[in-house]
């Protein structure tokens, strides 16, 4: 299977974030060093259900998929930003969440932040009014 999911591929967003989700868990899970007995008797449930979710199985629920995040110190957030791609029809790439996720997730967050300061600037300054230009006139 190609290395980046897209919404074009014919899954639906939800399994198709779900996949992305176990193959993130499954990773993570071996960098960690961890089986899936373990993983799974951390949280609480049967190593079945640790191979359903790293298979991508739709059948999965999103809180389980949470639930081996949070015992493998993924935050939530990993499953936001591609599905931001998904829904964008693009493509994300699925490695790029264990090996980069720290300072892709801190770069969105400035992001935003700088997209809603600017309208919140937009916003508060008079119409017609500019904000003055970094050469200072």
């Amino acid at each position: 299977m190609s290395r980046y999911l897209s919404a074009q591929s014919g899954h639906e967003l939800l399994d198709e974030m779900k996949l992305l989700s176990g193959r993130t868990i499954e990773e993570r899970r071996k960098h960690a060093r961890i089986t899936q007995r373990q993983l799974a008797g951390t949280i609480g449930i049967g190593a079945r259900w640790i191979r359903e979710i790293e298979a991508g199985n739709p059948r999965s629920t999103i809180d389980l998929h949470i639930k081996c995040a949070a015992a493998l110190g993924l935050p939530v957030s990993y499953l936001l930003v591609p599905l931001l791609f998904m829904e964008s029809d693009m493509k994300f790439p699925v490695g790029f969440i264990v090996d980069h996720f720290a300072g892709l997730k801190d770069h969105t967050i400035k992001c935003i932040g700088d997209y809603y300061l600017e309208t919140l600037g937009k916003q508060v300054r008079p119409a017609g009014d500019h904000p003055p230009s970094a050469a200072g006139t």
